[in-house]
């Protein structure tokens, strides 16, 4: 049986390097290689839903031509089939059969067989079919209330507030059901947080999509304790603790994909806040390329990237995507010719190939810490999860001096911010000015839905916040009207708008003479920098996001 990228290559629909491209991020992110062609646009989505239906030896067909029937759905829970990617279509002849996006998945179907009691037969589809076959299926909202109809019969009659009883619901089907399929809906909807609020009538729920909270589905009151409960013994925490805040973690499997979730839990007034973190290692951008840089910016990037030696930093406030790109660099970077190490908090992917460690403050092991005894492993690369202190700033500076490249974070506004910002933490400006080669200041701003995408007028009170010259009626701006693909809010995804500040010999007297951030910034300007707004107004120009979204994310 010949594999996927075999299939791919000999149907002339990608080459050699691109297939070697796709499985170097298959180590790291341990998807199927599918879909890493797909998001790395190298092939589309009926392509290897094509092949994989090859591979497998069966049919490839279109769902829309095939709908689920009753008898069908019947034999096969609505939870399994949207966490595993399975949509029942019919049941003839004690044949159930099924389409999946990926026919390959031997260990679901195995499952699924045990569950419907009878032989199955699979077919391929793409993705996206499968998950508008599975909304015809079950209704886009009618299984999430039968789950929860369900969850309140179970808990009926039993005392809240008992460790022991919550415990006991936390391990039988219909909570277990009720807590999957909303990590599942999470997942489906992109969202990187899900907040469970408790309050005095209810338990709200909000999924943070794109950056923005929206509402998820409702959830009773009398479900609250065992719906942590039952988070709490997925992410092995003390179920009876509810007087203080409690982390943990969860790997849940999405189909084919395992999702981590963080999970944190604060008492209040109403009960225990959760917040469940979703790190979905496929959903991770590590290519330079597709972060968001303008040609002009990545070769600068690049270019201070191969330097022998020397700091980089990435600045801006949390959640601007800083770690994202600080791993798409050390990628950049990875090779066997390098040694790169990390010192994290906490360490939210793991790449191959590079050794990365997570500071613990309790046991002594801090930034400034682990940097002393990284040196003494003979790296090439340091990377430091983020300049806290003057000690870490120190060990930072000498380090870079000392023939290493090192990278960081540092919360300041812009680039130019950031040069005082390590001064007043206790550098030496001639440390600093002999040290640093670059800083990068980034936001995120959402990205207009191509499948709702139409021309827009742009607001004259933005025109003047964003300091634009030219006229009203001069200036083509885009909006998204707002679908079913994007959740009815016009925008799906986000992408990075950057200053990168490069530390040339005009800048170095400045930096000696402790100037101040509108000084660096001036000098930096008159040298070709363009600010995280103009990168912005350049994106909204070009169609890419919004005015709206560039005055949101980068003016103050």
């Amino acid at each position: 049986m010949k594999p996927l990228g075999q299939r791919l290559i000999e149907a002339g629909l990608i080459d050699e390097t691109k297939l070697q491209t796709a499985m170097r991020e298959q180590q790291r992110t341990k998807e199927h290689l599918g879909s890493i062609l797909i998001r790395l646009g190298f092939v589309n989505e009926e392509a290897v839903a094509a092949a994989l239906a090859s591979q497998a030896r069966v049919k490839f067909i279109d769902l829309g031509q095939y709908p689920p029937q009753p008898e069908a759905t019947q034999l096969v829970q609505e939870n399994f089939a949207r966490k595993h990617r399975v949509v029942p279509i019919s049941f003839v002849g004690n044949v159930l059969v099924v389409a999946m996006a990926d026919p390959l998945d031997v260990l679901t179907l195995d499952h699924l067989r045990r569950m419907a009691k009878c032989p199955v037969e699979v077919a391929g589809a793409t993705e996206s079919e499968v998950g508008k076959a599975l909304d015809r299926a079950y209704g886009a909202g009618g299984g999430w209330n039968e789950v929860v109809e369900q969850s309140l019969v179970h808990v009926e009659g039993r005392k809240g507030g008992d460790p022991v009883a919550e415990s006991e619901m936390a391990q039988e089907p219909p909570i277990i059901r009720l807590i999957d399929s909303l990590i599942v809906r999470a997942v489906q909807e992109g969202a990187t947080d899900i907040h469970i609020e408790p309050e005095e009538k209810l338990v709200r729920n909000r999924f943070r999509v794109d950056g923005i909270l929206r509402h998820g589905p409702p959830l009773p009151k009398e479900l609250q304790g065992a719906i942590t409960a039952r988070i709490k013994v997925m992410a092995n925490m003390d179920i009876a603790e509810n007087r203080l805040p409690q982390d943990g973690r969860i790997s849940f499997n999405y189909g084919a994909r395992e999702v981590d979730l963080r999970v944190s839990t604060f008492p209040t007034t109403q009960g225990e806040n959760v917040v469940l973190r979703i790190l979905d290692r496929s959903k991770l951008v590590l290519g330079l390329e597709q972060l968001g840089f303008a040609p002009d910016q990545l070769t600068i990037l690049k270019r201070q990237l191969m330097a022998p030696n020397g700091i980089i930093l990435v600045s801006g406030p949390t959640g601007s995507g800083k770690t994202t790109t600080l791993y798409s660099a050390l990628t950049y970077l990875n090779s066997e010719e390098r040694n790169i190490m990390t010192v994290e908090d906490p360490v939210e992917y793991e790449i191959p190939g590079i050794r990365q460690s997570q500071v613990n403050v309790k046991a002594g092991l801090t930034f400034a810490g682990a940097i002393r005894s990284i040196l003494r492993q003979d790296p090439d690369i340091i990377m430091v999860g983020e300049m806290r202190d003057q000690e870490t700033v120190d060990i930072a500076v000498r380090s870079a001096l000392t023939g290493h490249l090192v990278f960081s974070t540092l919360h300041t506004n812009d680039s130019a911010g950031a040069i005082p910002r390590l001064v007043d933490m206790g550098a030496a400006p001639f440390l600093v000015s002999s040290a640093l080669i670059l800083v990068a200041a980034q936001r995120l701003v959402r990205v207009i839905c191509t499948n709702c995408k139409e021309d827009a007028a742009p607001d004259p009170v933005l025109i003047r916040r964003l300091g634009l010259q030219a006229k009203e009626g001069d200036l083509k701006v885009f909006q998204g009207k707002g679908c079913d693909k994007c959740g009815r809010t016009g925008y799906r995804g986000r992408l990075g708008i950057f200053e990168l500040l490069t530390v040339t010999p005009e800048i170095v007297p400045l930096i000696l003479d402790r100037a101040d951030a509108g000084a660096i910034r001036r000098a930096a300007r008159a040298q070709g920098m363009r600010t995280m707004v103009e990168d912005g107004i350049r994106k909204a120009i070009r169609g890419i996001t919004t005015l709206e979204e560039v005055a949101r994310e980068a003016t103050d």
